[in-house]
């Protein structure tokens, strides 16, 4: 039975076993109708898709041949970063989830493409679609929680050092795809003993990683910097500054999916076992929506459907919006909270779970004006005073 992270209230408390299988047949009906329904428009519109950012890309280069000019900096910078938004997202990702396979394109497949990202597309498919997508918010299983680098839930025993959680969670959202590399390779657990730094599949795969940034790099600081002649370094920090747009976008969005205030974190022991509806139960409590319009919808890779595109990561991007209304249809039948709202309330409400777990429980919600600084001398003790001091004063807080 999946099993929420130690919460006052179960949210699925009210459910048996066999609303949950129902629950799971009737996605499964949802999944099948929408398969048997793909057809042309669905392959027009990835065509069309990519057809645009391959020129809105090729024309923003060519604008910023003449980046001295400052409008055209501007225009060009603005440009690339959206050409580059959209291959991530709306193309990269879903093709990478073999959502168009179904097409039989060797040119649109999971298996041929390769992305405008640091991270080979092998690897990120084994790090996200296996194991992000089978360990849905499973603390200690799904590193995409937090991307392996903070704290995400109360359960996890508190430590001065995510003090500084908000300062590299920003850091990672600015080099966004450097950090989604680095945790494809697993980098903190394999350069931890000589052993699995002198794994040979590790050596493979880091290789791998360092060639493809490499490639990268070479691509966007040198060839087309060089191609701008004197318009090298303004051509320069444009690429430098529309990749940081992508990453600070991506991150954002990724965010938003598994991470705002009310969305649920489980243990480990919800996967034993496992039937298929409880993996969709779990599936629907662990993700949320980004509610806004349909460019909006595109610029995110529809990723704004988080909920729906992990009920069916396999299906088309273009579809969640038509899928939504019924897959929100059950969660109300069924009593559950369907977790949507603007994007800025959901990064606010992203950022504020970072801020808050960044602390010992209870201290954001505790502290006031009037007692901000005896709450400050508290933090300040249980930072140096070391874990059993740490642990009197928690004790003390929560009785």
């Amino acid at each position: 039975m999946t099993v929420i992270q130690k919460k006052p209230e179960n949210p699925i408390a009210h459910l048996t076993p066999e609303d949950i299988e129902l629950i799971g047949k009737e996605l499964d009906t949802i999944r099948q109708e929408i398969r048997d329904s793909l057809g042309e428009d669905d392959a027009k519109y990835i065509r069309t898709v990519i057809d645009v950012q391959r020129k809105l890309e090729l024309g923003s280069r060519a604008v910023l041949l003449f980046s001295k000019f400052p409008p055209a900096w501007v225009l060009g910078t603005a440009g690339l970063s959206v050409a580059k938004i959209l291959e991530n997202m709306e193309i990269g990702h879903n093709i990478l989830h073999g959502q168009w396979d179904w097409m039989r394109d060797p040119k649109i497949h999971s298996t041929t493409w390769e992305w405008d990202m640091a991270s080979p597309a092998e690897q990120w498919k084994h790090s996200h679609n296996e194991l992000h997508h089978t360990y849905t918010n499973v603390i200690g299983k799904d590193n995409d929680l937090g991307y392996g680098i903070m704290r995400v839930d109360e359960d996890q025993k508190w430590h001065p050092m995510y003090l500084a959680q908000p300062l590299w969670n920003f850091i990672n959202a600015c080099f966004f795809e450097y950090g989604i590399a680095a945790y494809d390779l697993e980098l903190g657990k394999n350069l931890a003993t000589k052993k699995r730094r002198n794994d040979p599949k590790f050596r493979a795969a880091a290789k791998q990683v360092l060639k493809k940034i490499r490639n990268q790099a070479a691509k966007d600081y040198v060839v087309h910097p060089l191609l701008s002649g004197p318009s090298f370094l303004p051509t320069l920090a444009a690429n430098f500054t529309a990749n940081v747009v992508r990453n600070l976008w991506s991150h954002s969005v990724i965010m938003c999916g598994h991470f705002p205030e009310g969305v649920e974190t489980f243990e480990k022991t919800s996967i034993d076992g496992e039937t298929r509806g409880e993996w969709y139960v779990r599936q629907m409590l662990g993700s949320a929506n980004i509610s806004g319009s349909k460019a909006m919808h595109t610029m995110t890779g529809n990723l704004s459907h988080q909920v729906e595109h992990h009920l069916f990561p396999d299906i088309p991007s273009n579809r969640y919006a038509e899928i939504a209304p019924r897959v929100k249809e059950i969660f109300d039948r069924y009593d559950l909270t369907y977790h949507s709202a603007p994007l800025y309330k959901q990064v606010a409400s992203a950022w504020h779970k970072v801020i808050r777990l960044s602390l010992p429980n209870g201290w954001l919600a505790e502290t006031t004006p009037k007692n901000a600084p005896a709450q400050l001398a508290k933090l300040y003790k249980m930072t140096t005073g070391g874990p059993k001091v740490r642990r009197a004063l928690q004790s003390k807080a929560a009785a």
